[in-house]
């Protein structure tokens, strides 16, 4: 009788500690608070997150622009084969199979596809049909992870932002083979986009808006692969930013905030607009002077990192890849300051290049860079367009050239004012910034105030502006 009695206490027992066991979507809940109570010496925090895998967008967009620059490039092909347009014909085809190339290799690169059996997705690559395979690959990833607990395969230590302050421990994150897998497509196509918008959409949008000027009609094909050669440049250019902001702020966990886009499509649309639109006015009245004006950008910004590095009697950096030899990691850096190069000519990099560091970029980038470049950039761009207005041809007398000059001009000026903005207002790490924008102006406006009083009135409190150029924390 006792025995029996025992028995169903103890089931009972089983059954309550059964249901009182934590299910996995909880674990991330209860390990933070176990360890907010008893935090590690080093003032850690561990949080287990397993199945938390976020839809990889990004990916699915850079293939979707990918596709549909290249569909519209062919039927344009098509369509300037058919009027004999030779010309137009082969440098649209051009610029539709450089940057598609270059996309095959770098995806190829990235996963390291030449050392393993997968002939299927290399035969994909052949037929430039790279990005959509790896689009798909990585939508099983992301259907298949969160159904069940993985084992980790690192850990990711960051700082959380609040109101741009760091604020609080560290906390460690354990990243499981689904999350893995996703961040490799996800630096993979980035990288690809920014190759994508640079070196394809760029040239493929000037050349197309030159087309259609000399032409003097638009047709709806080529209207149709303008505006998708724009957006994947401006998303190009936005993912040159906030690469950059990862970069700079790599210990803290960097979020945008919806503000935060807006204002950078507004400053990198506007700036690549009046910049394109620029370069073609003026090619159409000095075909061979704007030729001479790209050659200049594009050799000043690609030996300027190397100057820098010989200036600097540096080595070249090691581990790049195990199996490169120097002459392979000189090619790898030529290609990268060649890309740094054609973004500049369009628009602010927002990277400064380092050839002796690992990462290849400089982690502490100042202020005066980027106002020597908006500075030199502005006085170039008001230049080709005086130069236009004063030689150009008959065809503008039924447009209002002054009146698209000032345009031009206003709409430079307010792309600058919105990277101000941001700077000032949206980024996500202003608070950490030894200086800010405010800082600079008023230290400036208040130096030369300085200047223009009497000497003999602070010959005794005179002191030099305080370097604003670095605008990281020490």
């Amino acid at each position: 009788m006792d025995a029996a009695r025992i028995e169903p206490y103890k089931a009972h027992e089983k059954w309550k500690m059964e249901n009182n066991k934590p299910r996995e979507h909880d674990i991330t809940e209860v390990v933070a608070q176990q360890s907010a109570a008893n935090p590690s010496e080093n003032g850690l925090i561990m949080v287990i997150n397993h199945g938390k895998v976020h839809p990889p967008f990004s990916v699915l967009w850079a293939t979707v622009l990918y596709c549909a620059e290249f569909i519209c490039a062919s039927v344009l092909s098509r369509t300037y084969q058919k009027s004999d347009d030779v010309v137009w014909m082969g440098l649209t085809i051009t610029f539709m199979l450089v940057p598609s190339v270059l996309t095959q290799l770098t995806l190829t690169f990235v996963h390291r596809d030449l050392g393993r059996d997968r002939p299927f997705v290399l035969f994909m690559h052949l037929l430039q049909m790279g990005p959509i395979i790896r689009c798909i690959e990585a939508l099983i990833v992301y259907c298949q992870g969160g159904k069940k607990e993985e084992p980790y395969v690192t850990i990711s230590r960051k700082v959380k932002l609040k109101h741009g302050r760091g604020l609080g421990p560290a906390f460690e994150c354990e990243i499981g083979h689904s999350e893995r897998k996703l961040a490799v497509h996800r630096n993979a196509f980035k990288r690809t986009a920014v190759i994508q918008a640079f070196l394809g959409s760029s040239p493929q949008l000037t050349l197309q808006l030159y087309a259609t000027i000399q032409e003097k009609y638009v047709l709806p094909t080529r209207l149709a692969l303008m505006i998708i050669s724009m957006i994947s440049i401006v998303y190009g250019a936005l993912v040159c930013s906030v690469l950059a902001i990862q970069i700079k702020y790599d210990d803290y966990k960097v979020r945008m905030k919806p503000t935060a886009y807006l204002c950078m499509i507004l400053w990198r649309g506007l700036e690549i607009a009046t910049r394109i639109t620029t370069l073609v006015l003026f090619s159409t009245t000095f075909t061979v002077w704007v030729v001479l004006v790209g050659l200049t950008n594009l050799f000043i910004f690609f030996f300027q990192p190397w100057v820098e590095f010989w200036a600097r009697k540096a080595s070249l950096p090691e581990n790049i890849e195990k199996n490169f030899s120097k002459l392979g990691t000189t090619v790898v850096l030529c290609m990268v300051t060649f890309l740094y190069a054609c973004i500049n000519i369009f628009c602010w990099s927002a990277v400064q290049l380092d050839l002796a560091d690992h990462d290849l970029v400089e982690k502490q980038p100042r202020w005066r860079s980027l106002a020597v470049y908006y500075t030199l950039r502005f006085m170039e761009n008001v230049t080709l367009i005086v130069l236009w207005y004063h030689f150009k041809s008959d065809f503008y007398e039924y447009v209002c050239t002054p009146l698209l000059v000032v345009q031009l001009i206003v709409c430079y000026s307010l792309a600058v004012l919105f990277m101000l903005i941001f700077h000032q207002f949206c980024h996500p790490c202003r608070r950490l910034f030894h200086y800010n924008v405010e800082d600079c102006l008023r230290c400036a406006c208040c130096w030369k105030k300085k200047q223009l009083q009497p000497p003999e009135n602070h010959a005794h409190g005179l002191h030099a502006p305080p370097d604003l150029t670095n605008h990281l924390i020490d």
